[in-house]
């Protein structure tokens, strides 16, 4: 017979960095989910991918036990990254705070591509392009 899942729980942790620290012990620990066991096979998991941050989904099941499913990590955090900036504007599209080539914006897109409502890469570079946009970041080739 199938587990029930009882319990959904989404966190966007830093890489190989999950500890039973807030605020990992204090979501987790009222489901009942073993946190040291959790963290270790979460820091195992996402070892390779260590300065980013990695969402995760976690499915509790009736009988306590758990599973868990990693993400891509979020379009802003690649964006940062890729354009080498500590932020975003904080006037949004009105002020250009970094830039990003369309060979970025094609990279950042093929990595978020599984997690987007997307078809195809064209459709996941104007998603990418537009959080971008959003963010202050100036994509080299689009125009306003």
């Amino acid at each position: 017979m199938a587990k029930e899942i009882v319990k959904k729980i989404k966190l966007q942790i830093p890489a190989g960095a999950a500890t039973p620290a807030p605020p990992v012990g204090t979501v987790l620990g009222p489901a009942g989910i073993n946190l040291a066991e959790f963290c270790q096979k979460y820091n195992a998991a996402t070892q390779d991918k260590k300065g980013d941050i990695i969402p995760v989904e976690i499915y509790v099941y009736d009988d306590r036990s758990y599973s868990f499913e990693l993400k891509t990590p979020p379009a802003a955090e690649l964006i940062k990254k890729y354009a080498k900036i500590a932020k975003g504007s904080k006037k949004g599209r009105l002020e250009t705070v970094g830039t990003l080539s369309q060979e970025d914006l094609r990279a950042i897109a093929e990595i978020k591509l599984p997690d987007l409502n997307a078809y195809d890469i064209e459709g996941a570079m104007k998603i990418v392009a537009g959080t971008a946009k959003n963010m202050g970041v100036k994509v080299e080739g689009m125009e306003d």
